[in-house]
């Protein structure tokens, strides 16, 4: 059976940007952390690594504070196929 590998990635700089672009703000690590509760360690964490494992309620935290959907700063990237 070949099934599809799928990967989430976390596309928090360029929603940071976005966020820039509409409102003029330019959000830092440490001013995002204020925002939502999240560490920096863990916001730097999700910016740089594709393979960061989170949390639904830290996606949601974030679309809240970034004024954006999921979608926005979520990526649904496809892999190479796998037989199984």
């Amino acid at each position: 059976m070949s099934i599809q590998k799928f990967r989430i990635s976390v596309k928090l700089r360029e929603a940071m940007e976005s966020y820039r672009g509409r409102t003029g703000t330019r959000l830092t690590y440490s001013s995002l952390a204020d925002l939502t509760g999240i560490s920096e360690d863990t916001l730097q964490s999700l910016a740089a690594r594709s393979d960061y494992n989170t949390r639904l309620s830290t996606v949601a935290r974030l679309c809240e504070a970034l004024n954006c959907t999921p979608a926005d700063l979520l990526e649904l990237q496809r892999g190479n196929n796998e037989d199984q």
